[in-house]
């Protein structure tokens, strides 16, 4: 005979070490959260190049599947030796990938770095007159009103000072030591951590391509070693439950990131085209900062379009509100009109909860953080959804948000199941359909359709 009593102890038991387990993690994490951190930025380190890689098979991934796609179609079953024909389709999807990057990249650098270069240039080289031409647009704004005119220049007279100030003190000097030599030691010492930053960056980009590369080629093995993993571990409906679940994943990240991108880089290229047209200053350098921020969900137009707006604001007010206007119908565009034909609802979340994901995850995570918040947060709505209608069933209760708007609190007697046994021809514990019902608030509502399994007998 089962002793229940001792079955219930022993549960009570192992709770209390798995609570007590938890607390000390918890204390332990709190106590040394400094030395955790550091443990943690190190190991990130250590593993940047490989998160490089991976960064860039996942965003690659559709053209390396395209040309493995390409080039079995094209081979057909001309040829017979499967291996050497797998091998051809890798090769060429793996060739494909490299090439696109490159030719991104190199179309990138040799576009955008001389514009920008020169861009930036021309702001420093002319930010005297600059500063001339907004002194005499605030003198002619404020002319009529002498006090408030008084007060604007005073305090923009005290932003240059102190700008001239830092200039004076801190960035000449420093350019004057280095022309002159001064600081040897210094100099040496900058051009060594610079060195070193460009041969570890160098280096984490070409690890970071052969892990891309054999990530790509070897991404069918690991997806089944997952699976495999996954299925040795689980009873099967939750292995089941748990695969589908990454495919949901996959298909999130893939479908919002690369998505974004998308979306960002017509933006930019919209905004290059509008600016020309309208004849606005620094067109390319804003169009960059533009679709680079865009790539941020809900904030992105915004904290791209401010400083952007600043450096037309000081060449010309007025183009300044061209801008302004401009960027103002791009982001409609992008949110009504773009932005969901590319798309789409892949999300399924409210604009709360995209705010409110942004905030959390960029306060966590920094700029990375803000672009992965939306499809994360969105992950974890699932997972709890899932969880949620998992107890909801088992309960017989409904599933549906829309049913509890109205809902005060549930009764279990106004719970009433009825199932047709009519038809049942056997005795035992037979598997029907039943209609669950929810009297609440005095009317009669219908929960839905559930099957349930009932223990007939017959007399």
């Amino acid at each position: 005979m089962k002793n229940h009593r001792f079955d219930r102890y022993l549960y009570m038991g192992i709770t209390a070490v798995l609570v007590l387990a938890a607390a000390t993690a918890v204390i332990f994490l709190f106590l040394e959260r400094k030395a955790i951190l550091a443990l943690g930025g190190r190991i990130i380190s250590i593993l940047t190049p490989i998160i490089y890689g991976a960064v860039l098979a996942f965003l690659f991934s559709p053209v390396y599947n395209g040309g493995v796609r390409f080039t079995g179609e094209l081979l057909g079953k001309k040829m017979k030796n499967e291996k050497l024909k797998a091998f051809l389709q890798k090769t060429v999807g793996t060739v494909l990938s490299l090439t696109l990057l490159y030719i991104i990249v190199v179309s990138l650098a040799m576009m955008i770095i001389p514009q920008l270069y020169s861009s930036i240039a021309g702001i420093v080289n002319t930010m005297p007159v600059y500063i001339q031409n907004l002194y005499e647009w605030l003198t002619g704004l404020f002319a009529n009103n002498p006090p408030l005119e008084e007060m604007v220049l005073s305090v923009y007279q005290q932003a240059v000072i102190a700008v001239q100030d830092w200039s004076s003190s801190n960035l000449i000097p420093h350019l004057q030591s280095i022309g002159s030599f001064e600081s040897l030691e210094k100099i040496l010492g900058g051009v060594s951590n610079s060195v070193l930053t460009i041969f570890n960056l160098a280096k984490n980009i070409l690890i970071g391509l052969i892990v891309m590369v054999y990530l790509l080629n070897i991404k069918d093995t690991l997806t089944a070693q997952v699976k495999k993993i996954v299925y040795a571990i689980l009873p099967v409906r939750a292995a089941n439950g748990t695969v589908e679940e990454f495919r949901y994943i996959h298909k999130v990240f893939s479908g919002f990131i690369i998505g974004k991108l998308i979306d960002s880089l017509i933006i930019g290229v919209l905004c290059f085209i509008l600016m020309n047209l309208f004849k606005l200053p620094f067109a390319l350098l804003i169009s960059v900062i533009v679709g680079v921020t865009n790539v941020i969900p809900f904030f992105g137009p915004f904290i791209g379009a401010i400083p952007s707006a600043v450096l037309v604001f000081l060449i010309s007010p007025r183009q300044c509100l061209y801008f302004v206007g401009l960027v103002l119908v791009l982001q409609q565009f992008d949110g009504n009109i773009l932005g969901p034909k590319i798309l789409g609802d892949s999300t399924g979340l409210s604009s709360f909860w995209v705010l409110f994901s942004i905030l959390f995850f960029g306060g966590l995570w920094g700029f990375v953080g803000m672009i992965v918040a939306v499809p994360l947060t969105a992950v974890v709505f699932d997972l709890f959804s899932k969880f949620q209608c998992h107890f909801l069933r088992k309960k017989n209760l409904p599933q549906d948000t829309d049913d509890y708007m109205d809902l005060e609190k549930i009764d279990a007697s106004q719970i009433r199941i009825v199932a047709d046994v009519s038809e049942v021809t056997t005795t035992g514990l037979i598997p029907v359909t039943a209609r669950v019902y929810l009297d609440a608030g005095g009317s009669v509502g219908v929960i839905g359709d559930y099957s349930i399994v009932v223990n007939v007998s017959r007399s």
